[in-house]
């Protein structure tokens, strides 16, 4: 992929339909200690909070990344071509804990440029977080009576902000300049 650096203020993305259609794979752990672990994700957001630029993921604590979560501070969201979506279902479907889900997959990890969990050479957006907040959904506090629908059976998420450091991701992810928005020639 032809990823380049990304500003904050340059960064565009679609959230509903990144999360809800195309998903995003979400690693947490150290890429130099050979010592981490990836999932698909399609609930999130991203935001700003705190005065900071933030993601905000969900992760059951049933699943095996959980115990990466906990135990690292920085963690990757990395989003695919739609080409990939076979290699993404797969990691979003086994487990790592007594698979080799990631080399199934065929995606390469390689280092972040600011943080210890690895993305992905074949992904076409990176952005790297570090942990500044994280708490556990309490059914008392659910509003709207369906929610309850998505934990029958199921352990209640858990949930992390993550303060984005680093964005890395193809040219479709900024903003154009005006110019090159209108197609405009100064010639």
């Amino acid at each position: 992929m032809n990823r380049n650096e990304i500003s904050i203020d340059n960064f565009v993305i679609k959230p509903f339909q990144q999360f809800d259609k195309g998903w995003f794979v979400l690693t947490s752990g150290d890429f130099s200690a050979g010592k981490f672990n990836s999932m698909t994700i399609s609930w999130g957001s991203i935001g700003y909070i705190w005065r900071r630029p933030i993601v905000h993921v969900v992760v059951r604590p049933s699943r095996y990344t959980y115990q990466f979560m906990e135990s690292f501070d920085t963690f990757t969201l990395c989003a695919f071509p739609k080409s990939y979506h076979d290699a993404l279902n797969l990691i979003g479907t086994k487990s790592g804990r007594d698979s080799e889900k990631i080399r199934e997959s065929g995606l390469t990890p390689i280092p972040s440029v600011l943080v210890t969990a690895p993305g992905y050479s074949e992904a076409e957006l990176i952005i790297e977080c570090r942990k500044i907040y994280w708490g556990d959904l309490d059914p008392q506090h659910f509003l709207a009576d369906n929610i309850g629908l998505n934990y029958e059976n199921n352990p209640y998420h858990r949930f992390y902000y993550g303060e984005i450091l680093h964005i890395s991701g193809e040219d479709h992810f900024q903003v154009q300049s005006q110019k090159a928005a209108e197609g405009c020639d100064d010639s």
